[in-house]
């Protein structure tokens, strides 16, 4: 870029930066309670309900990961994508409401292990233990992720050097988030949502339209077979396995136990406004996977002659940075619009950090210390707390983060099945089977994050972890021991209260 471009991609960045400080500063002064921190007195709208909820799930990972495993092995990696979208479907369509109405006959649940807490009665408060427990852990590996992703983008566009950029990104971050909580963060997200989607129409269309149809001979040019680079059942030049299939739709059971997603559901107005959430998620996030994809198949050709990933280049995923970079060198006249664009990966960014730094913080404050270790805080020192907690989350995943060789997509993965794995069955049974109980909620929650530690990080197998030997995704054998661990130990042991089992019935007469 040339100096005149790269100032309007600046003031560019510094509109939309100072913006989201302004939406936190707003939203402070609203603030009186840990509900309002926390969950927005439960008054989100269904469009921010909807454009918050997919916008913090898909980080910088929709962008830069996603994008870059395509443009490296083509279209087979979009299985992944698949994965996502059923699993984002299943969602809102099974989990959502009945979610929302549990947790507010729960006992008015703020979050998601006060829920597990208040669904099983669980007075000795060990639900609340493990699973706050089990949030700090993986959060701090996804926020990690994020803070990484911002500090690429600003490295790759301003040459800005990679601890700089991961200290800038990581401030801004903190400091709407301390401020404004919930509704800061789903405003925030609303908007970094919409922003995230336009880009992802805008540049790949853009991009397609540049080639006048001629993409595929762009891409023979290049020595890549284009056939074998658009076929579904291909993976880098060689016939997909059926176990990177397994893995890569397993993604989707993910959903079923993301906190910073579930906990939107919780905070929708009323039923009205979560049927106009579904709908909105759900093109929404269709949209985004389809043209995340497109980016990667485009940007292939649209790159030429220059291959990232290659000795001397950037990353791969860096792919949609450099299309957007070439694209407005050409079209010099609109590099503010170009500053525009780009804010979208940092919307992607910032959308994800700043809602597990807010979940964090709520199962620190009010999971652990309220809820555990002191019975009787008021809603005044849970506030400040929940806003130290914020601080520190953020420099343990800044601390994370500081290797610049660090993989988005690694980091993304490895949270992603601790939540999918300890949360997703305990979240299913919670709500459909009432034979459930609490001793079958702990094995299922311990073992699911217990198994994707071991499956991830052990060297079982001649220096080997189990994920390297296999090749299956962690979340998949650490979802399945979970759900089977639920249901034994469930059946094995003394059945649900007669309350408990009313409440059960109370919530699924209204389902």
């Amino acid at each position: 870029m040339t100096g005149g471009t790269l100032a309007w991609v600046l003031i560019a960045f510094g509109v939309y930066l100072a913006g989201m400080i302004a939406i936190g500063a707003m939203y402070m002064k609203g603030n009186n309670s840990s509900e309002d921190y926390f969950l927005g007195g439960r008054n989100l709208n269904g469009f921010v309900a909807a454009l918050s909820a997919q916008a913090s799930d898909m980080s910088g990972w929709l962008l830069m990961g996603l994008p870059g495993s395509i443009y490296a092995l083509g279209t087979g990696q979009a299985w992944i994508a698949i994965g996502l979208f059923l699993g984002t479907v299943a969602n809102w369509l099974f989990i959502s409401g009945r979610l929302r109405k549990y947790t507010i006959r729960a006992n008015n649940s703020l979050t998601l292990p006060e829920y597990f807490g208040n669904r099983f009665h669980d007075e000795k408060k060990v639900l609340l233990f493990v699973s706050s427990i089990v949030i700090v852990i993986f959060f701090l590996v996804y926020t990690a992720s994020a803070l990484a992703s911002g500090g690429k983008l600003f490295n790759s566009m301003f040459g800005i050097d990679y601890h700089v950029a991961l200290t800038f990104g990581a401030v801004v971050i903190l400091l709407y988030t301390f401020m404004g909580g919930f509704m800061a963060v789903c405003t925030t997200d609303f908007i970094q949502g919409t922003l995230m989607l336009i880009a992802l129409l805008v540049i790949p269309i853009i991009a397609y339209l540049s080639f006048g149809g001629n993409m595929g001979e762009v891409l023979a040019s290049t020595g890549v077979d284009s056939t074998s680079f658009m076929n579904l059942m291909q993976e880098g030049g060689s016939p997909i396995t059926a176990v990177s299939i397994i893995s890569s739709l397993a993604w989707g059971l993910g959903y079923f136990g993301m906190p910073h997603i579930l906990v939107r559901f919780m905070a929708i107005k009323n039923e009205t406004e979560l049927k106009k959430s579904k709908t909105v998620g759900i093109v929404w996030v269709f949209l985004s996977l389809l043209f995340a994809c497109f980016i990667g198949v485009v940007g292939r050709a649209y790159l030429a002659p220059v291959v990232l990933g290659t000795e001397g280049q950037l990353s791969t995923e860096n792919v949609f940075i450099e299309m957007i970079k070439k694209m407005f060198t050409v079209h010099y006249a609109m590099p503010f619009i170009a500053g525009l664009f780009l804010c979208a990966i940092l919307a992607a960014i910032m959308s994800t950090a700043d809602s597990q730094l807010l979940v964090t913080a709520s199962a620190v404050a009010e999971d652990l210390y309220k809820g555990i270790f002191k019975k009787d805080a008021d809603e005044k020192s849970v506030l400040s707390l929940s806003r130290l907690t914020v601080i520190l989350v953020a420099v343990i995943a800044f601390v994370i983060a500081w290797n610049p060789d660090s993989s988005v997509m690694k980091l993304v993965s490895d949270a992603w099945a601790g939540f999918g794995a300890a949360f997703g069955p305990i979240v299913l049974l919670s709500l459909f089977w009432k034979r459930t109980n609490l001793q079958g909620a702990v094995a299922g929650i311990a073992s699911g994050a217990i198994v994707v530690i071991l499956w991830d990080y052990i060297p079982f197998m001649s220096g080997s972890t189990l994920g390297d030997v296999t090749g299956l995704y962690s979340l998949l054998p650490g979802f399945v021991i979970s759900f089977i661990l639920i249901v034994a130990v469930s059946l094995c042991t003394k059945a649900p209260s007669a309350e408990i089992l009313q409440e059960f019935e109370d919530v699924a007469k209204d389902a």
